[in-house]
C-alpha cells in the first residue's frame, strides 16, 4: 500500500495592484466595494448608471489611474549615524589589532592546527616577511578605522 502525501488546496489573495490585461497593458483592479470592474476603454463614471449619455469617454492613460505617489525618503536620525559609525570603527580596530598581533603569537600561529596539519604551509607562514605581510594588513585596517572615523566624524 502506497501512500501519498496529502493535497493541501491554497487560496492566492490578490492585493490591490495592476493586473495585466488581454492587450498586454497594466490595468487596475476595481476597487473592493465595487465587486463589477468598468468596461475596458471607460471610465467607471461611464459604466454606472446615471444620466444618459451617448458618447463613450476614454479612460486615462493606466500610468496614471491608481498609481501612488513614491514615498518620501526618510532621514536617518543623526545619533543612529553615530552609533553605526562608532560600531564600524570599534570593530575594524578590533580587527586590526588581532591581525597585527596574531603572527607573533605563539599559541596562535606558532601551534596553528592548520600549520601543523600542512607542514609546508607552515614552514611559509613562520618566515618573517609573511609574518610582516598579516600584520601590515592589520595597521592597514586600523589606518582604514582612523581615516573613516575622522572623515566621517567632520561630518
Amino acid at each position: 500500500m502506497s501512500q501519498q502525501p496529502e493535497t493541501q488546496v491554497s487560496s492566492i489573495i490578490l492585493g490591490p495592484a495592476s493586473l495585466p490585461g488581454p492587450g498586454g497593458e497594466f490595468v487596475p483592479m476595481p476597487a473592493k466595494s465595487d465587486p463589477t470592474p468598468p468596461a475596458r476603454g471607460l471610465t467607471r463614471a461611464d459604466s454606472e448608471p446615471g444620466p444618459a449619455t451617448s458618447e463613450l469617454a476614454p479612460a486615462a492613460p493606466s500610468s496614471e489611474v491608481g498609481q501612488p505617489e513614491p514615498p518620501s525618503p526618510q532621514r536617518i536620525p543623526r545619533w543612529l549615524v553615530r552609533v553605526e559609525l562608532l560600531l564600524r570603527v570599534m570593530l575594524r580596530m578590533y580587527v586590526g589589532l588581532a591581525i597585527c598581533y596574531a603572527p607573533w603569537s605563539h599559541a596562535f600561529w606558532d601551534q596553528n592546527p592548520i600549520f601543523l596539519q600542512f607542514p609546508a604551509l607552515g614552514a611559509i607562514a613562520l618566515n618573517g616577511a609573511v609574518r610582516g605581510l598579516v600584520s601590515g594588513l592589520g595597521l592597514l585596517n586600523l589606518w582604514i578605522a582612523f581615516q573613516d572615523a575622522l572623515r566621517r566624524g567632520r561630518d
